[in-house]
């Protein structure tokens, strides 16, 4: 993908995954699975929505019945904050120990249980481990128990993953946690338990899985990186054969289920390849990583003033995260079109078969997602979600801090350009 190489080139990628049970039921194995890893004690670790619908009860009691001791711990916050995240750290270990634990929600649940999972085994506190220049990016010392991930929505990726995200409050600003140690031992897709999601919900999320599979697929090919030592190397290796292949059967997946899975959430057999769709994507930019659109997500959602998006909680303002990738992904894949011509083209051919290739190849993929985007109601641009031309200087701040994504873009990003992105995102179409 790159024509110039550094003077010492990469020559190494890396790849890791959990192990994955998927299918309609597979929820109602877990008790079984946990019993392989001869725990007593579980904490489950869900949201208050998700808790309404009975299912992390049901998923406890069945745990009960394999002999082990499930408790649930329903306080997860919908887009966790560095507050959120230390009281769950803080009811754990009180109420510990606890021998391994079962996330059941969306990416919420999920990451708040890695967070957990990280400071009930090892030293510190979560500033110790936010990726730098948030945080000081400390590797953990001890090995994490076992968590297994069951997802509820399907967009995330968060049950293949090394990475958990945050709001840090203070700073007005979304980052992360990244290590391959925060990775499940075990992801649960059980698609029977996505069905209830609302329509609002399962586009945004789906914009999530969208992005992943697309900025993995066009990120800095991992040749294109200075060597590394052996302790330098992170997740995020950039675009490879092997993320390749996760990203392209993604993107297809797409194609074929976004639309309908939204507008007829009954639809089994949408959710289900929505669901293989996350999971795969996950297992593309756990390795590969994303880019710009993502590093631009962190601050939309971070600085957040009054938006309300429908079908998702009303009490307090929030852009969901899949929606705050979405809203400037247009515009950033145009901007890196140049680095990649050829993947730009194959991702659109991949999300949108059959369509005829515009005279001006850079408007291929923004055209194909402008057109998602409008039919399932996604917001206009960040002006939508009110963002105006005096947020711009506090958002490119915002995106300049997350450097562990912008690292993996395939065109060097300097503050004109995050600006010029962001700008020009404020009204998509």
């Amino acid at each position: 993908m790159t024509t110039t190489l550094p003077a010492d080139p990469e020559a190494v990628f890396t790849y890791g995954a959990p192990q994955l049970k998927f299918g309609n039921g597979a929820s109602d194995e877990i008790g079984f699975d946990l019993g392989q890893y001869g725990v007593r004690r579980v904490l489950v670790v869900t949201d208050p929505g998700v808790a309404a619908t009975g299912i992390p009860q049901r998923i406890a009691e069945q745990i009960g019945g394999y002999g082990i001791d499930a408790r649930i711990f329903d306080g997860v916050h919908v887009e966790p904050t560095d507050e959120s995240l230390m009281a769950a750290i803080e009811y754990a270990r009180g109420t510990g120990p606890w021998d391994a634990f079962v996330a059941v929600g969306g990416g919420s649940s999920i990451d708040t249980a890695k967070a957990i999972n990280l400071l009930v085994t090892n030293p510190g506190d979560l500033m110790d481990y936010i990726n730098v220049p948030v945080g000081k990016g400390t590797a953990p010392v001890n090995q994490l128990k076992p968590l297994i991930a069951v997802p509820t929505t399907t967009g995330t990726g968060a049950e293949s993953t090394t990475i958990c995200v945050l709001d840090v409050l203070s700073l007005k600003v979304k980052t992360g946690i990244s290590h391959a140690r925060l990775r499940p031992a075990l992801a649960v897709i059980d698609p029977d338990l996505t069905l209830t999601q609302p329509a609002g919900v399962t586009a945004s999320a789906g914009m999530d899985i969208l992005c992943h599979a697309v900025e993995s697929y066009t990120a800095r090919w991992y040749t294109g990186n200075e060597r590394k030592r052996p302790e330098q190397r992170v997740p995020y290796c950039g675009s490879n054969p092997i993320s390749d292949m996760w990203s392209e059967k993604a993107m297809r997946l797409l194609a074929t289920s976004f639309r309908g899975a939204v507008r007829h959430g009954d639809d089994a057999a949408a959710r289900s390849e929505m669901a293989l769709a996350a999971t795969f994507a996950g297992m593309g930019f756990g390795n590969a990583g994303v880019h710009i659109p993502h590093a631009n997500a962190y601050p939309i959602a971070g600085r957040v003033r009054d938006f309300h998006p429908k079908d998702y909680p009303d009490a307090e303002p929030m852009v969901p995260h899949g929606m705050s990738v979405s809203l400037t992904a247009p515009e950033a894949f145009r901007f890196t079109f140049e680095a990649s011509p050829e993947r730009h083209v194959r991702a659109a051919e991949l999300l949108a078969p059959g369509k005829d290739r515009p005279a001006d190849l850079a408007e291929f993929l923004p055209s194909v997602l402008i057109e998602l985007m409008r039919d399932i109601d996604i917001p206009n641009g960040i002006g939508a979600v009110g963002y105006g031309t005096g947020d711009i200087d506090g958002l490119v701040e915002g995106t300049m801090k997350q450097q562990r994504l912008l690292a993996t873009s395939p065109r060097p990003v300097t503050e004109d350009d995050a600006a010029g992105i962001l700008t020009r995102s404020i009204e998509l179409w």
